[in-house]
């Protein structure tokens, strides 16, 4: 079995990027491969929730968080206060990753060190998504700095890359 990483922007997003992670996705898992993702919104959301339809125990799903569930919920649930995201979709990430946890506790990947989520923490997920993954697939809208760092990663460390470009 093969690890593909999936990675994507969570700002911006349209129904074409939503349907071709989706179809991607049911690819790779409907092959017998697995998906490891940062657990974000919009690409890492689509992708986790396609993989979470077909394989329900969740025995083919890595998610890697920078920080622990509990400690990630309520930098959703701020960052929805401060609206960079809403509140509903800080929710249905955290019922997504909860689900997931529910299903197979060794699915998500948290980090009961860090206490702060920001850029660092986000671009140190980004680097143990790369680790754990075979090759990298990503979806990169309007030249997102956070999937050209993963890119980037997965290059320096000689994986297949396969870069799917929109701009939204």
């Amino acid at each position: 079995m093969k690890w593909i990483g999936i990675s994507g922007t969570w700002k911006i997003t349209s129904k074409e990027v939503e349907a071709d992670v989706r179809k991607a996705v049911r690819e790779i898992i409907e092959r017998g491969d697995g998906i490891v993702t940062g657990g974000a919104l919009n690409v890492d959301y689509f992708a986790t929730d396609e993989a979470f339809k077909i394989n329900p125990e969740a025995t083919r799903i890595k998610i890697c968080l920078p920080a622990t569930l509990e400690r990630y919920a309520a930098h959703y649930r701020k960052r929805s206060g401060e609206e960079v995201v809403t509140l509903e979709q800080a929710e249905n990430l955290i019922a997504q990753l909860t689900a997931l946890k529910n299903a197979n506790p060794q699915a998500l990947i948290e980090h009961p060190t860090n206490t702060v989520i920001n850029q660092v923490t986000y671009f140190e997920r980004n680097s143990e998504v790369v680790e754990l993954s075979d090759e990298l697939l990503a979806f990169q809208v309007n030249d997102s700095l956070g999937v050209q760092d993963t890119v980037d990663k997965a290059k320096a460390l000689g994986k297949p890359v396969i870069i799917k470009k929109y701009a939204v």
